[in-house]
């Protein structure tokens, strides 16, 4: 069959103010992929707490849900208001529908970022829940393997593979952030100032030989925009087109593996002129590779 179009989960209700344009960009994002032809947007109801309160520490939990000071605002954000909370909620009932549409159509996208440092007893650097650990949880009998491309290393997804079984965290990084190695947590560390994408391209394709050789049934892939040479965490190499690169790699061995992939935005902080173009680019590289007969 053809791949006609993109399934995303995006809501209006992603949308939430604050000092940073971490959850501003989700929107501007969105605003133009309106006007794509081949994105479907999907619109995703808030996770049900529940989960959250089996994934993380429940009173961390309760305190974010009702304001309380300051695990409210653990993971950065303040003041906290109801409307980052339900951003939130809604945000991580993407990724549960996501994932669904991952399984279904072989590729999917949830317009949202702010999971991966996030840790069971807290949210931290602006990851208040972590959305990737969630659906390895929501999916138990899955096999779900992170493809985790943000310039910061996924520590809070590592402590979460000590946790669930069915989880591998696979964190290509320039700066590790106390990304713990262990047995299905790997890190490749690619120097920020003489690293090369020959370095960066050969840690994708040893990650997708993990996936395969682990037997994963889903990957989510982090295809952060924080590692662009622009960026004030950035590596100094990377480039706009060296960064559609890497997606484009990503996407074709997904793609020639038959392994259902979604991808998320991760970080990025640039300026929304300079940054959102960049994330775009991610949604062109997956259509570009899926437009072609799927099976």
């Amino acid at each position: 069959m053809m791949l006609k179009k993109i399934r995303v989960c995006y809501s209006s209700r992603y949308y939430a103010k604050t000092h940073t344009n971490s959850m501003e960009k989700l929107t501007a994002v969105a605003e133009v992929l309106h006007g794509k032809s081949y994105i479907e947007l999907v619109e995703p109801e808030l996770v049900d707490v529940d989960l959250l309160k089996k994934l993380h520490e429940p009173n961390y939990v309760e305190a974010f849900i009702q304001g309380e000071k300051p695990l409210a605002s653990a993971q950065g954000f303040k003041p906290w208001n109801e409307q980052l909370r339900d951003a939130v909620l809604s945000v991580q009932g993407g990724q549960l529908a996501a994932a669904e549409l991952a399984f279904q159509d072989g590729i999917s996208a949830n317009i949202a970022q702010g999971f991966h440092h996030a840790v069971y007893e807290r949210g931290l650097a602006y990851c208040t829940f972590n959305g990737l650990a969630l659906v390895a949880q929501h999916f138990p009998k899955k096999k779900i393997f992170i493809l985790d491309c943000d310039q910061h290393g996924g520590n809070g997804t590592a402590e979460f593979t000590l946790r669930l079984t069915n989880l591998f965290n696979y964190s290509i990084f320039g700066i590790p952030f106390g990304c713990a190695h262990h047995d299905r947590s790997l890190t490749h560390h690619i120097d920020k100032a003489e690293g090369s994408f020959e370095q960066y391209a050969k840690a994708i394709q040893q990650g997708f030989n993990n996936a395969i050789a682990w037997g994963a049934d889903l990957i989510i892939y982090q295809a952060g925009m924080d590692c662009h040479q622009n960026d004030r965490f950035g590596s100094a190499w990377f480039t706009t087109e060296l960064l559609k690169q890497r997606d484009y790699l990503v996407f074709s061995l997904a793609k020639q593996n038959n392994l259902p992939l979604m991808f998320v935005l991760a970080g990025g902080y640039q300026p929304l002129a300079e940054l959102v173009p960049l994330h775009v680019n991610t949604f062109d590289a997956a259509y570009e590779v899926y437009a072609e007969a799927v099976s």
